[in-house]
């Protein structure tokens, strides 16, 4: 019973900070960011990148080790679109990382660089995207919680 409190922790904790700094990277790429803003996008967006892979990692070992065991989660569609929606948000937070490293590289070299207010609004629009995805795994986690095992009910 404490591992699996302690991995369901762990992993909440994860997604809680993975969550938070892709926030956080969205309220930073605003227009008119540079220099040292951009060198924080930069270290956030890591960061992001850094949580999201403790949230994978948590949830394999709650995957292999916890209580349900494995054949409850790969058996279950909830599960699949719960995971589904996480590997969509990372392959969503690509684009936004090679523009946001690409603008620090940049502003690394030339200094006063900014990246245009357009290239910005198209970053944002995907983080805000990969939030609204992300908030809906909080969903399926809370129907598989409670028995959930199909979209049937």
């Amino acid at each position: 019973m404490t591992l699996e409190i302690t991995l369901a922790y762990l992993h909440f904790l994860a997604l809680i900070g993975t969550a938070s700094l892709l926030v956080t990277e969205m309220v930073l790429c605003r227009p008119g960011i540079t220099g040292d803003a951009l060198q924080r996008l930069k270290k956030v967006d890591g960061a992001y990148g850094a949580f999201a892979g403790l949230t994978l990692a948590t949830g394999a070992l709650r995957l292999f080790f916890g209580a349900k065991g494995s054949h409850y989660y790969l058996t279950n569609p909830i599960f699949h679109t719960k995971f589904g929606l996480f590997v969509l948000v990372g392959l969503l937070s690509i684009l936004p990382t090679v523009r946001i490293l690409g603008w620090a590289k940049s502003a690394a070299q030339q200094p006063g660089f900014a990246p245009s207010g357009e290239a910005v609004a198209g970053v944002r629009r995907w983080v805000h995207i990969e939030l609204l995805l992300l908030a809906f795994i909080p969903l399926f986690a809370t129907l598989m919680a409670h028995g959930v095992s199909s979209f049937g009910g």
